[in-house]
């Protein structure tokens, strides 16, 4: 069986075959440190980390790489409306991405380098674009770098576009430029600039631009060429473009995949900051377990654009926790004194995940297998073999309950989310009878009462509904 995935640089499906046979590389760009993280963020992650558990599963010692950008724009500006010192914006911002990662059992990557730790290499490799004619410092004493889109007659291959049909961003800064679509390289300190954002170069001090760090990095810890490179769909153009161009440029084969995460939307748009619609992972997961949205995640294909809504998300934490049950009613009818069974996937969810990690029908095939492990339990058979494969194809997903990584078990969590809910109805109840009676001191006061306990309630045709503020 052969793993196949789809190739955004070629649009079509392709074997892997890797560069060392038995071992898989692979490069996804993190996130820049400069907000809370968000649903749409951290799709990236648990799609890829998916990735990862299924490249190890078949047997690949995989090495992955996933960044952090530390220093940029908006991390500059947002500090200095913050009034705080931006490294301190970044570090606490990335030690807030790591808790929302360890909340939905993203395993650590092999590494994870910071923009702001690798200075010398992107240094370097500018100087060997200028050495090769592909980079040009401006003529205007700005101290910017910036790579000549025209010196490279491959520009635009990963997008498939042409450099004569670009239009330059909206916010590019055109001064120094020989052609409006070249881009930054390495950019001079401006004097409204902290002194501590900036490093020392041959070209005078300043900082990185966003799109050599990528570069750098993933050539420092994987070599001049490795097998995939990933990240959400709204990097292939320009940073993933520009990183390509810059390491081709430099005469380093780079990536020989590319693979792109969709979005996840809100109204029909992507999920920003800048939009005003995100939702933090600590607001979510007020409402809903890790495990929950994680399955929420996974379920959906990672080329799938995803539209969220709670409404969505509660109906795959009810599907979620079906999957559970089963678990503790075959443990329960097992006993502990049962044999172990070797865990091991069914070949359909294996055909499935190899089929350019093909979630979707992977959790067809686990569902299916609860089903089965069911009706043995309803027969008086032994679910173990059934067992056995659902928790194979769990720890797949990142999805096992039983996993430490998720803290206290998620059939833990569940009964105290149900002992809530019961607790929460019998007030209800004692509520509606309040308000029959007239006495509307007493349904005020139940009411109170479940707000102060952090339970919001709202009076709807359909009844009253309750939910974690």
């Amino acid at each position: 069986m052969t793993f196949r995935i789809y190739d955004s640089a070629t649009r079509e499906v392709r074997d892997f075959v890797p560069l060392v046979e038995g071992k898989a590389s692979l490069y996804v760009c993190g996130l820049t440190v400069q907000s809370e993280p968000h649903v749409g963020h951290v799709r990236s992650g648990v799609n890829f980390d998916v990735l990862q558990r299924w490249l190890r599963h078949r047997g690949y010692e995989t090495t992955f790489i996933r960044n952090v950008t530390d220093i940029d724009d908006k991390i500059l500006l947002k500090a200095r409306d913050q009034g705080r010192p931006w490294y301190n914006l970044a570090y606490e911002m990335h030690r807030e991405l790591a808790q929302a990662y360890a909340s939905l059992n993203v395993a650590a990557p092999t590494y994870e380098p910071a923009a702001t730790g690798h200075i010398p290499e992107m240094v370097e490799l500018i100087a060997e674009l200028i050495e090769r004619g592909h980079a040009y410092p401006a003529e205007d004493g700005s101290g910017d770098v910036y790579f000549d889109v025209r010196t490279w007659s491959a520009y635009g291959e990963l997008s498939g576009q042409k450099v004569e049909d670009m239009v330059a961003a909206e916010d590019a800064d055109p001064r120094g430029k020989r052609d409006a679509r070249d881009f930054a390289l390495w950019k001079g300190r401006k004097d409204s600039e902290p002194e501590t954002a900036s490093w020392p170069s041959p070209w005078g001090r300043g900082r990185p631009g966003w799109h050599i760090e990528c570069t750098a990095m993933a050539g420092k810890y994987l070599g001049d060429a490795f097998d995939i490179h990933g990240g959400g769909l709204d990097l292939r153009f320009p940073h993933h473009e520009n990183e390509l161009a810059q390491a081709r440029a430099a005469g380093r084969p780079f990536s020989t995949y590319w693979m792109h995460n969709a979005w996840i939307t809100t109204a029909g748009e992507k999920m920003s900051k800048s939009l005003g619609n995100s939702l933090t992972i600590p607001a979510v997961l007020q409402r809903f377990r890790g495990i929950e949205l994680r399955y929420y995640l996974v379920a959906a294909h990672y080329r799938s654009h995803v539209e969220f809504s709670f409404e969505a998300l509660e109906e795959a934490a009810v599907g979620f926790r079906r999957i559970e049950h089963f678990l503790e009613r075959a443990a329960q009818a097992r006993g502990t004194d049962s044999e172990p069974v070797e865990a091991r996937v069914p070949d359909a969810f294996a055909a499935s995940m190899d089929d350019d990690l093909g979630t979707p029908g992977a959790v067809a095939v686990l569902y299916d297998t609860v089903r089965e492990g069911n009706r043995q339990l309803a027969a008086g058979e032994d679910p173990s073999l059934s067992v056995a494969a659902v928790v194979a194809m769990l720890d797949v997903l990142g999805l096992n309950p039983a996993d430490p990584a998720w803290g206290s078990t998620a059939q833990d969590d569940d009964k105290a989310v149900a002992a809530v809910g019961a607790l929460v109805a019998g007030l209800l109840e004692q509520r509606a009878a309040a308000r029959v009676a007239k006495d509307w001191a007493r349904a005020d006061e139940i009411r109170d009462q479940l707000k102060a306990a952090g339970i919001d309630l709202e009076d709807t045709p359909d009844g009253p509904k309750w939910s974690l503020s």
